[in-house]
């Protein structure tokens, strides 16, 4: 059954592309109103006009973006029922000692200053509307370890533990917090952080951004009554022993 979202305000970040873009059409085509915001202005305007969505060029590990962004959502809305802090990237992947403390601080802010930031202004927000859906996109690599990952999985880990927070917070306010938990994407995560690009073939075997779309969606959906607690998703092309 196909949840209808008619009526309700979303924000989305890192909405121009990846899973972001395919949140938003998700979102949008189930009636939301939706906003996008990203760093790529070339990519936001063009996704804001394929999807029928709102763009606003931002920063999200920026305190001043944030409120940027949610004053203008809400000047035009008046009130915001989900937010999918979607944002996230590798920006490298390294042993720890081979990091540098601006790419160090760089991933911090962009996988969990981000999402801290927008929380922290939303939260409040759906606690005076007694309503409201928070969907924290985080990373297998929150539960478990490869070499290289140590800074992106330390920032995802925070993440989740954000949400589980969060969720104890809100629960008595009807506000519900999701952790969304998958692995491998058909995005440009992987070459942006400098690993190798899958092929055509394997990439079709990944997370598609639609899917996650459709995913977000339905836990938008779900009565108002029940909460997504946190959900992995991997794909079948993956393998990843012990579980």
């Amino acid at each position: 059954m196909e949840q209808n979202l008619t009526g309700q305000t979303a924000i989305v970040t890192g909405g121009a592309s990846g899973y972001g873009k395919g949140i938003a059409a998700a979102l949008r085509q189930r009636g939301a109103q939706v906003w996008i915001a990203d760093v790529d202005e070339e990519a936001l305007a063009r996704t804001a006009s394929e999807l029928d969505v709102r763009a606003v060029h931002a920063n999200v590990a920026s305190s001043s973006d944030w409120d940027a962004l949610i004053a203008a959502v809400v000047a035009d809305n008046s009130h915001i029922d989900i937010l999918v802090n979607n944002v996230g990237a590798g920006v490298r992947i390294a042993p720890l000692d081979e990091w540098s403390d601006e790419d160090i601080h760089k991933a911090l802010d962009v996988n969990l200053l981000s999402t801290v930031l927008g929380c922290a202004r939303v939260a409040g927000l759906m606690k005076r509307e007694k309503r409201g859906t928070i969907v924290n996109v985080s990373s297998v690599c929150e539960r478990y370890a490869w070499p290289g990952y140590a800074v992106y999985s330390a920032a995802k880990a925070g993440v989740g533990q954000l949400s589980k927070c969060l969720y104890a917070e809100l629960r008595d306010s009807g506000v519900r917090v999701t952790t969304l938990i998958p692995s491998w994407g058909a995005t440009e995560w992987s070459p942006a952080a400098g690993l190798p690009r899958r092929s055509d073939e394997d990439n079709a075997k990944c997370i598609q951004p639609h899917e996650m779309g459709e995913i977000v969606a339905m836990i938008c959906g779900l009565p108002s009554h029940l909460e997504v607690q946190d959900l992995v998703l991997w794909p079948l092309i993956q393998q990843v022993e012990p579980l």
